[in-house]
């Protein structure tokens, strides 16, 4: 089964508190910037969050000043990192590494509960890939948002290029790639990319953890396949989403679910749901035979092979 145990974070704090989760980014001496032990935390705690059955909705926010400053400069000082651009064997590995990186925020993208990001002061190159793949968004008053990489003579390469089109207008996008200018939270609350802006640090969490609650209040399953529904129509026509649609439903429907919701309703209590089933690897399933197998047995793929 899989683990209910927190995992170990290095520059991450985690706690997980009446089915909402809190991942806070924890380095602010170094303005939360993105390096080695960043991605390895945030893949250990990605990991717990999808498999666990507990958690509803997590908050991701951070600490300190700014929300992150993005890729940390010294990493690309690291022999180990800096692109071989000498070769085509070299590039083809950079695609490939690339495309490790990006995977880690896709998987935050595709995690199977909502994401709710808090951010304030700067929220600079990868960390804007970062919030990107958030549910929702919410800044402090003098949170800005930019495209740094143009600034240090490359493309952005983690997502933001990728899936701000799909969250703004395609000329602010543009705007925002070519300048690399900064762009404050009011402007990107008028653009529809925060939900909303808060005076302080304290009152953009507070308004992140009770939207928190109240998706936290619906029945799991709804809410995984409200996500489920809308992911799939970002990617997809009306026709297709549709169609999507009926086979989502047809699989997740539950009568009990839509009545115990309308009588929590009536009855104006919390209503009472079953949590998401634990994820398991298949790579980590117990191989060997289960209670109930008789000695000697073989599976059809070991009795053609005999």
């Amino acid at each position: 089964m899989p683990t209910t145990t927190l995992p170990s974070l290095a520059v991450m704090h985690l706690q997980v508190q009446d089915h909402i989760a809190h991942l806070q980014l924890n380095q602010p001496e170094r303005l939360n910037t993105m390096h080695p032990a960043f991605w390895r935390d945030l893949d250990a705690a990605l990991d717990y969050l999808q498999r666990s059955p507990d958690v509803r909705v997590l908050i991701l926010s951070s600490t300190g000043k700014h929300f992150s400053a993005g890729m940390a400069l010294e990493t690309f000082a690291n022999p180990d990192f800096i692109p071989q651009d000498r070769s085509p064997e070299g590039r083809a590995a950079l695609s490939e590494f690339l495309w490790d990186m990006q995977q880690a925020f896709t998987r935050l993208d595709n995690l199977r509960i909502p994401v709710i990001a808090a951010i304030q002061g700067g929220c600079i190159g990868g960390a804007l890939d970062l919030v990107c793949c958030a549910c929702l968004r919410y800044a402090t008053q003098d949170a800005f948002f930019c495209v740094q990489e143009i600034n240090i003579g490359m493309v952005a390469d983690l997502g933001s290029l990728q899936r701000l089109p799909k969250l703004l207008p395609m000329g602010m996008v543009k705007e925002l790639a070519y300048t690399g200018r900064r762009w404050p939270a009011e402007a990107a609350l008028a653009q529809g990319f925060v939900n909303g802006v808060h005076a302080t640090q304290d009152a953009m969490l507070d308004a992140a953890m009770a939207c928190a609650r109240e998706i936290a209040a619906n029945p799991p399953i709804a809410i995984w396949g409200s996500k489920q529904a809308l992911q799939f129509a970002r990617d997809h026509s009306v026709d297709d989403s549709l169609r999507q649609m009926g086979w989502l439903q047809a699989g997740i429907w539950s009568n009990r679910h839509v009545m115990e919701s309308v009588q929590a309703t009536q009855q104006k209590r919390a209503g009472t749901f079953a949590p998401l089933e634990p994820v398991r690897h298949f790579v980590q399933l117990d191989a060997e035979p289960g209670p109930g197998s008789a000695p000697g047995a073989h599976s059809p793929a070991e009795r053609i092979a005999s």
